[in-house]
Formats: C-alpha cells, sequence, structure tokens
C-alpha cells in the first residue's frame, strides 16, 4: 500500500538511495529526495491530482490510475512517452481530462506514441496515424475506424 506521492518517487531515475549501503547515510540522498519530491508535487499539480497526495494509489479509480501512471512517467524526463489503450475502461467524465492531458505532452513538444481505439480522441490528439490489424496494414479497417466515405481529417494523414 503507497501513497500517490509515494508512487510518484518511485519514478524517478538513479535515486542515490536505491543502494541499501548509501540508505544508512542520510547525508547521501536528503538532498537528492527532496528535489524529488518537489518535482513529484509539481507533476501531481499538473495532473490536477496534489489533493490526492497522501492518498492510497489503490483507492484511486481507473481514470485517476490513468493520471498518476502518466504523471509518474514523467519523472524520468521523458521525451518519447508510449501510452497503451490509455482511454480504455475510464469513465466519460474523465477522458476529456486525459484528452487534455495528452494534448499538453503533445505540445510541450513531447513525443506521443499510443495505442487506442477512441477514435473521437485519435482524431482530436493525433497527428498522424498508422492503423493495423494483426500487424499488419489493412484497408479495411481504415474504413472501419475512420469511415473513409465521411472525409475524417485523419484520412489525410494515415499511414497504410
Amino acid at each position: 500500500k503507497m501513497s500517490v506521492i509515494e508512487n510518484m518517487k518511485l519514478g524517478a531515475m538513479h535515486q542515490v538511495g536505491e543502494k541499501w549501503w548509501n540508505g544508512l547515510l542520510p547525508y547521501l540522498w536528503r538532498s537528492q529526495e527532496s528535489k524529488i519530491e518537489e518535482r513529484a508535487d509539481a507533476l501531481l499539480k499538473r495532473f490536477k491530482m496534489d489533493h490526492m497526495r497522501g492518498e492510497y494509489a489503490g483507492t484511486l479509480s481507473g481514470g485517476q490510475r490513468k493520471l498518476l501512471e502518466m504523471a509518474r512517467a514523467l519523472m524520468t524526463e521523458p521525451r518519447l512517452v508510449m501510452l497503451d489503450e490509455p482511454m480504455a475502461g475510464v469513465n466519460p467524465a474523465l477522458k476529456q481530462s486525459l484528452n487534455e492531458h495528452i494534448r499538453g505532452l503533445r505540445d510541450d513538444g513531447m513525443t506521443v506514441l499510443f495505442v487506442e481505439h477512441d477514435m473521437d480522441m485519435v482524431n482530436d490528439v493525433a497527428d498522424w496515424v498508422v492503423v493495423m490489424a494483426e500487424g499488419a496494414n489493412n484497408e479495411k479497417v481504415v474504413e472501419a475506424y475512420l469511415g473513409l466515405h465521411q472525409g475524417s481529417s485523419l484520412l489525410d494523414e494515415v499511414q497504410l
């Protein structure tokens, strides 16, 4: 059972205190721990989860967990974030929030690679789309998902 903030701090890389012998000497890791906690707090605020800081992560809803996972992934300061079906199982009320955060990552210059079946989200966020079925290009899948006859704006950017 870990709190939201503890969960966030796990995402930080190269923590001096990870080695058990360093853990015995607080002066080696205390300042780094403080910086990690500041970054975690800033990300929780960005994802509007700062009020949940002390709550157990296990009590969060599915959508809140996905926000926490995204925020924790950013602890490593990546240039690329990969998301597997970020909208799957998410309450419709939280989908808009998730979508805004994903767009925010993209707008900040981060590359966001995702697998998603929610075509409204894909159309809203994606700059270009690769459509595949069982690992292969398939025009019928493009038609089923994007509707070739509907004039979707994504069709101009679809990679077959």
